[in-house]
């Protein structure tokens, strides 16, 4: 697993959406095609996401414009990009090559953002169970960064609250679909309502509706915008005094596994970006 974080300034003040993760997409998705068609064509018709891509993280002016935010120049931004598939690797060659050693521009719809450094991190499965083993603690504190998209199985509705079943069912499925031979979390969604108990941040939390990608309306015949509800926010989760080891452990592996792999639907997108801190105790 991969987690690379660019550090890119503005050329010039422009605006961006609130949620700007579908731009951002599709301009790595540009530097990509640049470099590698096939790659780039199997990123954005594959079914399966393997990698995450984060929005804008950085100081914003306000904007006069409903739904636009205002980046500043020469103020210092950060992206966040996790690969989880052991086997795409080439998606990250194809990537970081064009940004790191070509120091190429990440143009977005309304301006162009240099790329000041780029920070690569690598974790392998086993370092995750090394880490985990060593943890004794009962909660885990997700911090959800982006809207947090997770439909609920195969209808066009998403959840609005940081439940525990949707989140670590979620996590779960991205795990099971990338992890090496042996690595295979079976938990079943009912252990999850069991033995966790969520207890959200109400003071952080707040819902969005989010532009996820664009179709072409064959009756007007002009791009229409797709949107995605979710959620944002800070929540914990305590394990309840009788959850078993295993799954203490478990949990714990896919939460920190989310920081790679986001949560829910639209990761490439900018949803779903989490940071996960483990708590000894709760505060």
């Amino acid at each position: 697993m991969r987690q690379i974080l660019i550090k890119v300034r503005p050329k010039d003040a422009f605006e961006v959406p609130h949620s700007d993760g579908y731009q951002v997409y599709s301009a790595l998705l540009a530097l990509i095609n640049s470099k590698n068609p096939e790659v780039s064509e199997r990123i954005h018709d594959s079914l399966v996401r393997t990698m995450s891509i984060g929005s804008l993280y950085g100081k914003f002016e306000r904007s006069d414009k409903k739904g636009l935010k205002r980046l500043v120049p020469d103020e210092l931004y950060t992206l966040r990009i996790g690969v989880t598939d052991p086997h795409e690797e080439e998606i990250f060659q194809t990537l970081i090559y064009p940004i790191l050693l070509e120091r190429r521009d990440i143009m977005l719809d309304r301006g162009g953002l240099d790329v000041d450094h780029v920070e690569d991190k690598q974790v392998s499965y086993d370092d995750l169970f090394r880490r985990v083993a060593e943890y004794r603690g009962s909660t885990l504190d997700i911090r959800f960064l982006t809207p947090t998209c997770i439909q609920y199985k195969n209808s066009d509705v998403t959840e609005m609250f940081p439940q525990r079943i949707a989140v670590f069912h979620s996590i779960l499925s991205k795990w099971n679909q990338v992890c090496p031979e042996g690595y295979r979390i079976d938990i079943k969604r009912d252990e999850f309502g069991r033995y966790l108990i969520e207890k959200p941040d109400i003071r952080s939390y707040k819902t969005h509706s989010v532009l996820v990608s664009t179709v072409l309306d064959r009756i007007k015949d002009h791009p229409r915008p797709i949107f995605k509800q979710g959620f944002m926010g800070r929540c914990r989760y305590s394990f309840t005094p009788d959850a078993p080891r295993s799954f203490r452990n478990a949990v714990t592996i896919l939460a920190l596994f989310s920081e790679f792999s986001g949560i829910g639907s639209s990761v490439t997108r900018g949803c779903g970006q989490v940071g996960v801190i483990l708590e000894e105790k709760v505060t």
